[in-house]
């Protein structure tokens, strides 16, 4: 009789099956993140982050900051980017400002949307190295303009 209620008890404290997808991992607008983020699922990006990220699905909201390489199945920019990005589809907003080179099969640009650097049209943009031009991002290609960082 207790084994069997040992074996239920355990069973009830079993993690979930996965079904689906799961939710974003949110980085709200009040964070600030130093650091890479590895993530098979969709991340949101609304807050300051200084590092790389590799994901199935980004969103980088309006009032976000990026200063890393970006790698992802499909990229959503709404705010600034400071790095080069790799992804099957990468989609621009209006209000979207990327300072460096983009690899995508498809990308889309909305009016108002700001590149300074190269948009490369490649098969498959996510086998490729993410360095920039030498291999290397330096610290002082990391800042946007000084009114952009000024706080």
């Amino acid at each position: 009789m207790r084994a069997r209620q040992a074996k239920k008890a355990e069973q009830s404290f079993a993690p979930p099956a996965k079904k689906g997808r799961s939710a974003p991992s949110i980085i709200s607008a009040d964070m600030q993140i130093k650091g890479a983020i590895h993530s098979d699922g969709e991340v949101q990006l609304d807050g300051q982050m200084e590092g790389n990220v590799r994901s199935a699905s980004l969103t980088i909201g309006e009032a976000a900051m990026m200063h890393g390489d970006i790698t992802a199945n499909d990229v959503s920019i709404k705010g600034r980017v400071q790095g080069n990005i790799r992804a099957r589809t990468v989609r621009l907003t209006g209000t979207a400002h990327v300072k460096g080179d983009i690899f995508q099969h498809t990308l889309a640009v909305e009016p108002g949307a700001v590149v300074d650097g190269r948009c490369k049209h490649v098969d498959d943009p996510l086998s490729g190295s993410m360095g920039k031009r030498g291999g290397q991002t330096s610290s002082e290609n990391m800042m946007f303009d000084d009114e952009v960082m000024a706080r």
